[in-house]
């Protein structure tokens, strides 16, 4: 594994295995490590960029606000130096697939497929979500990494997941979340509704989420799935949130399959 930050970014980059390149981008609470599941199983035949996104771990904090444009533009810039400006495929686990569909909309030439797990179209579907996504900083702030992953961590997996998971979970969010980082990614979710822009997403997607997740939910996905076309939509049995983590031998099997279909086709 070789580890690396950007030069003109700070973003700090995890780059694992050889063969087709597949970018990871973690969840609004995590951070590369999350892909721990996939680096592990699939290095032998992927090449995987996993990358810690600006004010998350080991990235430095933006020294602009960022809204999901932003985010977005920076993880264009990963692939521009890491991937000879691709095209590469995607994976966006819940904020990161946020993030994944408006760089497919932004940068389109850079993006070979799409995997979306667990994600949604953004905050800004209802009044009451952007609501409760702009209180997360503050709660932040108040209660510190440690006592806010300890009490969000635990909800990002089925009640079945095993305590070790569980643990795991939570110190990655403790280790990963920090102000001003944290909140502009609540923010840039608060602000987002990509329900418009699905239509107009022309890449092969895959469509994941385990059928326990009651953070984004199932009705999230077929949103997703039914807004971009010809995309492809599976659910995980008894996998929550964080399906890649939870159920990480299922959703390897989708990963692998889709990304190697899509180079048979489209390579």
């Amino acid at each position: 594994m070789t580890t690396t930050t950007l030069r003109a970014t700070g973003v700090h980059v995890e780059d694992t295995g050889s063969g087709p390149t597949i970018l990871c981008l973690h969840g609004i609470g995590s951070s590369s490590a999350s892909f721990a599941p996939q680096i592990a199983a699939l290095a032998g035949e992927f090449r995987l960029l996993a990358w810690d996104a600006p004010g998350y771990a080991r990235s430095a904090d933006p020294d602009t606000s960022l809204d999901l444009d932003g985010f977005a533009d920076a993880a264009a810039a990963v692939i521009e130096e890491y991937a000879a400006a691709g095209p590469v495929h995607v994976l966006g686990v819940s904020w990161g697939g946020v993030i994944a569909v408006r760089l497919a909309s932004r940068h389109p030439q850079l993006v070979r497929s799409l995997v979306l797990a667990d994600a949604s179209r953004g905050s800004g579907t209802s009044p009451e979500k952007a609501a409760a996504m702009r209180t997360r900083a503050a709660e932040l702030d108040a209660a510190g990494s440690a006592a806010f992953a300890g009490g969000r961590g635990p909800r990002l997996v089925s009640a079945a997941a095993p305590d070790e998971l569980v643990d795991r979970v939570v110190a990655t969010m403790r280790d990963s979340i920090r102000l001003p980082g944290y909140g502009l990614a609540a923010e840039s979710m608060a602000t987002t509704d990509l329900t418009p822009e699905l239509a107009a997403i022309d890449t092969p997607t895959l469509v994941l989420c385990g059928d326990q997740d009651q953070v984004t939910g199932i009705t999230e996905s077929q949103a997703l799935a039914g807004g971009i076309p010809d995309a492809v939509l599976v659910t995980l049995r008894g996998a929550g949130h964080l399906a890649n983590q939870e159920s990480p031998e299922a959703f390897n099997a989708w990963l692998s399959s889709f990304v190697g279909i899509v180079e048979r086709l489209y390579g």
